[in-house]
C-alpha cells in the first residue's frame, strides 16, 4: 500500500473505490465540475443527503464509482470536519485516508500534516485525467469553515439546526406513552474515588540521584519561568516521564510529530495507561531543539506553548526526548498535568452546571437542577467514550442517551445530551456548547428541569465531557 504525501497523487484502478476515514469526523463530498463547482445542492454528499450519482456516504466510508458520476463532473473532493462542532480539528486525532478497490485490496493511505486552526479540511479529491481518473492527496483546511468551502464551491450553506443537532446534540427523546414504573432508588451518586497512591515524585527542591542531569536542568529552568509570572513550580512525575519517553520513541520512529504516534496510540493514552489518571493535561510536542535549556527557550519564544508553561493548574510533569530515528531530528514530549482527585472532579462538573445555568437564567429561564441519576449516567459515558476511545451519542452497543438514563434510574420523561471532547476546561466546553446551535438548544431548551454532567481524561482526544439533561 502506498503513502501519498500532500500534493502526491495516484492513477485508480477501473471501477468503484472507496475512501474511508475513521475517528471522530464528518465525512462528506463534492461533485464538482472542471472549473471546481458544483452544480446545485444535489452534487455535496453528507449525512442528510448520503448519495449522488456515483457517489455514495455509508458512515465514515465513501464509494465513488467515476463510470456512474454525473454528466460534466470532473472532480469529487473529499472533505472532513468534527462530528462535534464545537470541537477543532486541532484538539482532534489526525484524519487519516484509506483508499481501497471494492471488494479488493488497499490502494494508498495519507496522513496530512496536522490541523491548527482549520475546522474543515480537504483530504483528497478523485479527478479525472484524460481517459482515466487519479486520487491527488491535499490536506488542505479553512479557518472559517463551512463558509470557505461554500465560497470556493458554491455551496449553498443553510444556517439553521438540523445538520447541527445530528452532530452536536441528540435529538430530545419525547418519553414514553406513559411514566415507567419507578425502580427502586439507586444509591446516591458521588465522584469516583480518586486513583490510588500516585508514584513517587521527584521535587524540585531535592532532586533524586537517579535524575539525569538534563531533566535537572529542564526542571530548574522551567520553575524559574513559572516562579516569575507566579505560578508554583512543578514537579517530575515518573509515570509522565515514562508517558513522554513512549510518545517521544513513536514520533522518532515515524519520522514526524503528532498527538498520535503511529502506533495509533494518542500521547492522552500514554499518560492513562501509565497510572497518571489526570484533572487536565497540556503538551509539548517538538522537534529541533538539542538541549533541554533550546527546548525551553522554544517554548517561552511563543504565546500557546508559553501559557502552558506558566499555567498554574499544573502540578506535575515529564520530559523525554529521543534522538535519530527516521529523519535524524531530536524529538521532544512534555507532559503537563494535574492529577485528577474527588474534589478536583466535583469541581469540574460544578462548575459546567454553574455555567450552564448562567446561560439559561440570562435569556430568562429557570436554572437547572442537579440531578444524580443523569449525573452517574452522564460520568458513566463520559469514562466509556475515554476507556475505548470512541466518540458518538450512540455506544457501540447501540445504547442511546434515553437508554443510557434509565439504566441509572432516571424516570424523566425527556432526555437530551450534550458531547464534547479536546476542551481543557469547564468554561471552554460550555462556551463551545453555545456556539453550537443543537447544543445551544438543548442547554436552553425550557422543556429541561434537571442536568448531570460527566468528565473524562484520556482517549484519543484528551479530555471527554457529557451533559445529559432531562425534564
Amino acid at each position: 500500500m502506498s503513502e501519498l504525501v500532500p500534493g502526491g497523487n495516484l492513477p485508480l484502478p477501473e471501477g468503484a473505490v472507496t475512501v474511508r476515514v475513521t475517528g471522530p469526523f464528518d465525512v462528506s463530498a463534492l461533485v464538482t465540475d472542471e472549473g471546481g463547482k458544483v452544480r446545485g445542492d444535489a452534487d455535496f454528499v453528507f449525512y442528510n443527503q448520503p448519495s449522488a450519482p456515483g457517489a455514495r456516504l455509508s458512515g465514515d466510508t465513501l464509494t465513488v464509482d467515476p463510470r456512474r458520476l454525473r454528466a460534466g463532473a470532473a472532480r469529487v473532493t473529499v472533505v472532513v470536519s468534527p462530528a462535534d462542532p464545537a470541537t477543532d480539528l486541532g484538539r482532534l486525532p489526525v484524519p487519516v485516508l484509506e483508499i481501497s478497490r471494492v471488494g479488493g485490496g488497499a490502494l494508498a493511505r495519507f496522513t496530512p500534516p496536522r490541523p491548527r486552526q482549520e475546522t474543515v479540511l480537504l483530504l483528497a479529491e478523485i479527478y479525472r485525467r484524460g481517459d482515466g481518473w487519479k486520487l491527488r492527496a491535499l490536506g488542505q483546511g479553512y479557518a472559517d469553515g463551512l463558509g470557505g468551502l461554500a465560497r470556493d464551491f458554491g455551496v449553498e450553506v443553510a444556517d439553521g439546526t438540523p445538520a447541527t443537532t445530528r452532530t452536536g446534540a441528540s435529538v430530545p427523546y419525547p418519553g414514553p406513552a406513559a411514566s415507567p414504573t419507578p425502580a427502586a432508588p439507586p444509591a446516591p451518586w458521588a465522584p469516583p474515588a480518586p486513583p490510588g497512591p500516585p508514584a513517587p515524585r521527584l521535587a524540585p527542591t531535592s532532586p533524586s540521584p537517579a535524575l539525569s542531569p538534563d531533566l535537572d536542568t529542564f526542571l530548574t529552568l522551567v520553575n524559574s519561568a513559572r516562579g516569575k509570572v507566579g505560578s508554583r513550580p512543578v514537579a517530575l512525575d515518573a509515570r509522565l516521564t515514562r508517558a513522554a519517553r513512549a510518545h517521544a520513541c513513536a514520533m522518532a520512529s515515524a519520522g514526524r510529530l503528532g498527538v498520535e504516534g503511529p502506533d495509533g496510540v494518542s500521547v492522552f493514552q500514554r499518560v492513562t495507561a501509565s497510572g497518571y489518571t489526570y484533572v487536565t493535561v497540556g503538551e509539548h510536542l517538538v522537534s529541533g531543539p538539542r538541549n533541554p535549556p533550546e527546548f525551553v527557550e522554544y517554548c517561552l519564544r511563543t504565546e500557546q506553548p508559553r501559557r502552558t508553561l506558566h499555567d498554574p493548574v499544573f502540578t506535575d510533569a515529564g520530559l523525554a526526548y529521543v534522538s535519530g530515528g527516521r529523519s535524524g531530528d531530536t524529538y521532544w514530549t512534555a507532559l503537563w498535568a494535574r492529577p485528577l482527585t474527588t474534589a478536583d472532579l466535583a469541581r469540574a462538573v460544578d462548575e459546567v452546571v454553574v455555567l450552564t445555568n448562567r446561560q439559561r437564567t440570562g435569556t430568562g429561564l429557570p436554572p437547572l437542577a442537579a440531578d444524580p441519576h443523569l449525573a452517574r449516567a452522564a460520568q458513566a459515558y463520559s469514562t466509556d467514550m475515554a476507556a475505548r476511545a470512541f466518540y458518538s451519542h450512540t455506544s457501540p452497543e447501540g445504547t442511546q442517551p434515553w437508554d443510557r438514563a434509565a439504566a441509572a434510574g432516571s424516570t424523566r420523561r425527556s432526555i437530551g445530551e450534550n458531547i464534547a471532547c479536546g476542551q481543557r476546561s469547564a468554561a471552554e466546553v460550555v462556551e463551545g456548547w453555545m456556539n453550537s446551535p443543537g447544543h445551544r438548544a438543548n442547554i436552553l431548551k425550557p422543556g429541561f428541569t434537571h442536568i448531570g454532567v460527566g468528565f473524562a481524561g484520556g482517549g484519543p482526544a484528551g479530555t471527554y465531557w457529557t451533559q445529559l439533561f432531562g425534564g
